[in-house]
């Protein structure tokens, strides 16, 4: 058997129309708040899709900016890395020829440093000479000098001998002679003394 319905109440005919105008009236305003709404949203989409729209022109302008500051930084690191490596192959041959005229620098010390030592040894070598020379030299001449002075002094006593041999003969010639002109006085009658 079929479920029994229950009898409906019957209204008020015109309370029915007026909650049929309400329930319009409210549709109504549903409705338009809705359509707001979707306005709203629509706004909201279209603002949405615009900065979307504007976001992906950015981001392409960014990436395409992006590109363009990779290769600018690819290029100057090539340009770097091309005047590094320029100034690295200078740096190389400077270090280089440096060094060669360091090693000739070092060859020239090491040769002036041994004409040096060569220069020395004569110059030694020479004054050793000299000063052999000079003390040889000295010793013939304090040799000669003693000889002369031994010379001199046989000269000397030779020359006193001589004189006191010759003194002695004139004192003697001398006394004689003295002697002779007494006795010629004294035959003459004079007296030596008083002259």
């Amino acid at each position: 058997m079929p479920p029994k319905r229950k009898p409906k109440n019957k209204k008020n005919p015109e309370k029915s129309e007026n909650d049929l105008e309400v329930k319009y009236r409210r549709s109504v305003l549903d409705i338009a708040i809705l359509q707001d709404l979707l306005a709203l949203q629509n706004d909201s989409a279209m603002k949405a899709r615009s900065n979307s729209t504007d976001l992906r022109r950015h981001i392409k302008d960014m990436e395409q900016r992006l590109l363009y500051e990779r290769q600018d930084h690819r290029d100057v690191n090539s340009d770097l890395s091309r005047q590094y490596k320029t100034m690295q192959a200078e740096l190389t041959n400077k270090v280089k020829k440096l060094e060669q005229e360091v090693s000739k620098l070092n060859e020239q010390l090491a040769l002036c440093q041994e004409e040096l030592r060569t220069e020395k040894r004569q110059r030694e070598q020479v004054e050793q000479e000299k000063d052999a020379t000079i003390a040889e030299l000295q010793h013939k001449l304090d040799n000669m000098e003693s000889d002369y002075e031994k010379i001199l002094h046989d000269t000397l006593d030779s020359l006193i001998s001589q004189l006191s041999v010759a003194r002695q003969g004139w004192e003697d010639k001398n006394t004689t002679i003295h002697q002779e002109y007494k006795e010629l006085l004294s035959e003459f009658g004079l007296n030596p003394l008083d002259i």
